[in-house]
């Protein structure tokens, strides 16, 4: 018995130690203290090993040599061209993105988004087509090819990419694939060994230093980019796996958007990807105008910025550029998430907008992929219905596209969910599309997605289970520190 109080009561100590830690020390907003106090004082052995394992907040001090290094490539510009958008020197290819120059500033001076204007942008929506276009344009490079995943499979489309990257490593191309440790903590040792023996170089993105257990639960490179000589890339929302070619069972079809891009803004896919190589490798790369070639005007008339977010700013870039794209909004926002865990400003913007007339529709899974994000998910509909906000349930599949059109004019298409876990916890990338005609055909592929969807009316939400909103209960409280 002596042991047990005593046992008791260390955990009793370490819990009041960790709540302080959490409410002066860390300094976390109101709701995530909260939270953690729960989780702590009502789940206390669980609770600790939850916090090691979820609560740690990020040693910023090492991760601000990535804004260091940003600063360093594009200050110039950056400086350049806020400076043409105060003045309004900056000239369009698409007239109508002249009323979104204070986007284009907020994006420049919080993530060093850089605008581009000679881009051209083909969507992908279906696994097949993309990895075919993928696999055919890594063949093709002349001298590198640098990839960023979240999740690698150690499955046929999985094999099948890496043994295409060993071949090209062979012929003397420069391969470099950078994995998320967490997120392909399934991808065996193995898996890269044809790649390393032809020359190319892997590398895990905050790895643990004790093998099979990460604690860094939190803090994930969850960016998917692929660039190719400097002058082609990619970004989106698909892994490497065959589920995303909607060979898995569970999840059933796959729907999904990623854009390949030509133009100036595979430059700052570029340099991001260097950027996060560097942090996670062991050597820097060094920067050279072979990365980043001089490229053409004439490739395309698209306007991007390509805008990073992550735990090492200040600053939410990517939410606040969605609550800045919100805001703009005048006639529609089309959004589509599998994964809907909002704060209060996104709450508020959305029921803003839609009681301002505009019309607001959200585009959601009806397939459960995370049990208590999935609930949590759910428990947002009902404030947003009642503020005049369509949701539909999408039932083809799974759907994990990140997508957001307003008015047909301006888009979003990027790795970023609409969860405080993307917003503040993860690495992100998002391409930010000003051009009416490529958004206008996102438009009309949600608009494709929705005939497959079914509209969750008032009378539906109130009428589902009482089991149902016990989940949906328990999952809300949770869902700051999901």
């Amino acid at each position: 018995m002596a042991i047990m109080h005593n046992a008791y009561a260390l955990i009793t100590l370490l819990n009041i130690f960790l709540a302080l830690t959490v409410i002066f020390l860390e300094r976390r907003n109101a709701s995530t203290t909260w939270a953690w106090v729960m989780v702590l004082f009502f789940i206390p052995v669980f609770g600790f090993v939850l916090y090691l394992i979820l609560g740690q907040k990020v040693r910023k001090r090492k991760l601000y040599k990535l804004l260091g290094d940003s600063q360093r490539i594009i200050e110039h510009t950056v400086e350049r061209q806020m400076r043409q958008l105060r003045d309004r020197e900056l000239t369009f290819k698409d007239s109508a993105m002249q009323e979104y120059t204070d986007m284009m500033y907020m994006n420049l001076k919080t993530s060093y988004a850089v605008f581009t204007s000679n881009n051209a942008v083909e969507i992908f929506t279906e696994g097949n087509q993309k990895f075919d276009a993928l696999l055919q344009d890594i063949e093709a490079a002349k001298h590198h090819i640098h990839l960023m995943y979240y999740i690698v499979r150690d499955d046929e489309l999985g094999r099948r990419l890496v043994k295409t990257l060993a071949a090209k490593a062979a012929e003397g191309v420069e391969v470099k694939f950078l994995y998320d440790h967490i997120g392909s903590s399934r991808l065996p040792r193995r898996y890269f060994h044809e790649l390393k023996a032809a020359g190319g170089r892997e590398a895990a993105f905050f790895p643990s230093r004790i093998p099979y257990l990460n604690l860094k639960i939190n803090y994930r490179n969850h960016r998917k980019l692929v660039i190719i000589d400097g002058k082609l890339g990619y970004i989106g929302g698909f892994n490497i796996g065959d589920e995303y070619l909607g060979l898995n069972e569970h999840y059933g079809e796959w729907r999904d958007t990623h854009l390949k891009v030509r133009g100036n803004a595979v430059l700052q896919m570029q340099a991001q990807f260097l950027m996060d190589w560097n942090l996670a490798a062991s050597g820097r790369i060094m920067l050279n105008e072979l990365y980043f070639p001089v490229i053409s005007d004439n490739v395309g008339s698209i306007g991007m910025q390509l805008v990073a977010s992550g735990p090492d700013s200040e600053y939410q870039q990517i939410k606040d550029a969605y609550i800045k794209m919100i805001f703009a909004a005048k006639e529609t926002i089309c959004l589509q998430t599998p994964y809907f865990i909002p704060d209060e400003s996104l709450m508020n913007a959305l029921k803003i907008a839609a009681m301002c007339g505009v019309d607001v529709r959200i585009m959601l899974p009806n397939k459960p992929d995370h049990f208590f994000v999935y609930w949590a998910t759910h428990s947002y509909l009902g404030e947003l219905i009642a503020g005049g906000v369509k949701c539909y349930l999408y039932g083809k599949g799974f759907l994990h596209a990140k997508t957001l059109i307003i008015d047909g004019k301006v888009a979003s298409v990027g790795t970023a969910n609409l969860d405080i876990r993307s917003f503040k916890l993860n690495f992100e990338m998002n391409a930010f599309i000003y051009d009416t005609q490529t958004a206008a055909k996102l438009q009309r592929i949600f608009e494709l997605d929705a005939e497959n969807c079914r509209l969750l009316t008032k009378e539906v939400y109130a009428a589902r289970p009482l089991v149902n909103r016990i989940k949906e209960s328990i999952s809300r409280l949770l869902s700051p520190i999901l």
